[in-house]
């Protein structure tokens, strides 16, 4: 192994670029409390990947975002007596209310420039509000495969599911 292989697999270490991830789910919407078939497709960029399993991992978050004009007068801040008032901002709040790990296959080394395809089956929890999109709230469900390796976990990146 060469200076540079060497360079290389340091980078990928820290990047995640070992491996390619995909992920892949039906896309009508999803229904809480019944089971969604996955598939995470996952491809060495060039060199030997071990892994610690491939996971799917699930986030819902709820959003209020409510302009600065809109928020009644009796739930802004009180100015003191001796004090100028601030310029009022937007209130904007976020709570994440769900972050689960599913795990769809257990450990196995990828070969250079192997690619393999993994399926599952998730279920999301019935006690999570779905969806939903207001004037002032928001609650998004995102959604993501990835593999455990030591450094960086390769991932496909977050997608927004329609949850109901």
């Amino acid at each position: 192994m060469g200076i540079l292989d060497k360079l290389k697999g340091a980078m990928n270490f820290v990047t995640g670029g070992g491996a390619r991830v995909t992920l892949e789910v039906p896309p009508n919407r999803v229904q809480r409390g019944q089971p969604v078939q996955v598939r995470v497709t996952v491809s060495s960029t060039g060199g030997v990947v071990k892994t610690a399993g491939v996971f799917v991992d699930v986030i819902a978050s709820e959003r209020v975002r409510v302009p600065a004009q809109q928020i009644p007068i009796a739930h802004r801040p009180q100015v003191q007596p001796g004090q100028s008032a601030r310029p009022l901002s937007d209130l904007d709040l976020s709570r994440q209310n769900f972050d689960q790990k599913f795990p769809i296959a257990p450990a196995f080394e990828l070969q250079a420039n192997e690619t393999k395809v993994f399926e599952g089956t998730i279920q999301l929890p019935t006690h999570v509000p779905g969806t939903y999109n207001g004037v002032w709230a928001s609650h998004e469900w995102r959604i993501r495969g990835r593999i455990e390796v030591s450094g960086n976990d390769p991932d496909s990146g977050f997608s927004v599911v329609c949850v109901e």
